[in-house]
């Protein structure tokens, strides 16, 4: 299988002081960059651009991870930020048409201001990754990348800063959430009819929608074990595909969670129109979440809660009918 050939750029202040910044004094450290690099491809070129003279520990790091050093020098009356990000660009862009066998950019920065970069490597058909620190990267960039690695969550980068952070804001891996995510994707990659979904064409789906997405925010140590986990649920099946290590993913036939859903949806049913009469469509997922407050018809991949009752009336659980005076669909228990 080809690998793929990567070429790496780096706005070291920008990475150097939104590191210091952002992660309570931390030092950067480019190590944890090249390890990631290194597990998805081979690194043929290596730039890191600054004013040498401000980061002299740095310059002896990065020349021993092989990292060639441009030099854009402090020079009076002319803005050193803007000459780095022009240099660098330039280079990129000079590097992706002499190159055809480069067929990933790593652009390591935090600034808006390569989005427009990012932009034309893709119309040249060049994979993009960046790597940003959390707290000084713009929200415009991540959305703009094919993936995008937040240096903060690199294996290898001391946490503590951030673990005191997380503790701080409240904020934690949504598993829940995150099961939704993947399953209303792999619905829409069955949807689309372009046959068996494999792991990495899911993978691949999920960095499309959120650039920002890695399995290691929510407690797993790679993707096949995320995929272990949704199956160990009942909420997909996998199977040996073409290739070692991508399975072929598809929901449960076993029912499981999905068999539960269905079963509450008979419940609330069955409860209102004893009740009230004929039940309509409208308003009867609120029903739903009043017995089970985290009812969500995603989880199971359906695009939404019509698209579910349809399913179930299907499987035979309810009836489902227009009603043209009510407007609505009416929902019976069978």
């Amino acid at each position: 299988m080809d690998e793929e050939r990567i070429a790496l750029f780096v706005d070291f202040e920008n990475l150097a002081i939104g590191a210091r910044e952002a992660l309570g004094g931390m030092e950067f450290d480019f190590e944890p960059i090249a390890n990631a690099l290194a597990e998805r491809g081979r690194v043929v070129s290596r730039k890191a651009y600054a004013d040498w003279s401000m980061f002299p520990d740095a310059r002896a790091t990065m020349t021993r991870s092989h990292v060639e050093l441009i030099e854009i020098p402090q020079r009076m009356g002319a803005t050193r930020k803007n000459a780095a990000d022009i240099k660098m660009a330039v280079d990129a862009i000079e590097l992706a048409f002499e190159r055809d066998y480069v067929t990933t950019f790593v652009v390591c920065t935090g600034d808006s201001d390569f989005t427009p970069l990012v932009h034309k490597l893709r119309e040249l058909n060049k994979k993009v990754i960046g790597v940003g620190v959390k707290g000084s990267t713009s929200n415009l960039l991540p959305p703009a990348c094919d993936e995008f690695l937040f240096y903060d969550n690199l294996e290898g980068v001391d946490r503590r800063s951030q673990q005191k952070e997380k503790a701080d804001d409240g904020e934690n891996g949504d598993v829940p959430a995150l099961e939704t995510l993947i399953t209303t994707t792999l619905g829409g990659l069955e949807r689309s009819g372009q046959g068996s979904v494999l792991a990495s064409s899911l993978k691949r789906a999920l960095l499309r929608k959120d650039s920002t997405f890695s399995e290691a925010d929510y407690g797993f140590r790679g993707f096949g074990e995320l995929l272990r986990h949704l199956e160990d649920d009942g909420l997909i099946e996998l199977s040996e595909g073409p290739g070692r290590g991508d399975p072929v993913i598809q929901f449960s036939a076993g029912g499981g969670g999905e068999q539960q859903a269905f079963n509450l949806l008979h419940e609330v049913v069955s409860e209102i129109s004893k009740k009230n009469g004929p039940v309509v469509l409208s308003g009867l997922k609120n029903q739903l979440r009043k017995k089970q407050s985290d009812f969500s018809e995603k989880k199971f991949g359906y695009g939404g809660f019509l698209q579910f009752c349809k399913a179930a009336a299907t499987r035979g659980v309810i009836d489902l009918s227009w009603d043209e005076e009510a407007g609505d669909y009416t929902v019976t228990a069978r």
